[in-house]
């Protein structure tokens, strides 16, 4: 007389869970790598810098090879910059921007948004290229 019991243990893998681990981590990192590219929509070509940035509710300012200067990615007059900097800063606990100047650029013309933000009492983070 054999007795067996009905519930056997299968040593068999099920895959089926772990490629939807895989496809969730792929569609998520897919996701993250688009939308920080589009942080950046102004391509410009930054100086080398030690160091790292941290990420806050900021508004950019950058000036171009040409002199073109932009709040965001929205192209602005230099006459015209500190009132419109001063609109997109409004409401903010503390007034920040990060200035993105290529590495061509004037002197004169990074001291004259740093003087505007000096100013108006705004804090500036100079973006650089890492290494």
């Amino acid at each position: 007389m054999k007795l067996r019991g009905r519930n056997q243990i299968k040593p068999e893998f099920n895959m089926s869970s772990m490629t939807d681990v895989v496809f969730l981590l792929l569609i998520f990192f897919m996701i993250a790598s688009t939308l920080a590219k589009q942080l950046n929509t102004i391509e410009v070509k930054l100086p080398q810098g030690e160091g790292k940035t941290e990420n806050r509710n900021t508004v950019a300012v950058t000036i171009t090879d040409r002199g073109r200067f932009y709040i965001n990615e929205n192209r602005v007059n230099k006459n015209r910059l500190e009132n419109q900097l001063i609109q997109a800063l409004e409401g903010g606990q503390t007034p920040s921007l990060v200035l993105r100047a290529e590495e061509k650029v004037a002197i004169q013309e990074v001291v004259f948004v740093m003087n505007i933000a000096n100013k108006n009492g705004i804090k500036v983070v100079l973006a650089v290229d890492t290494p």
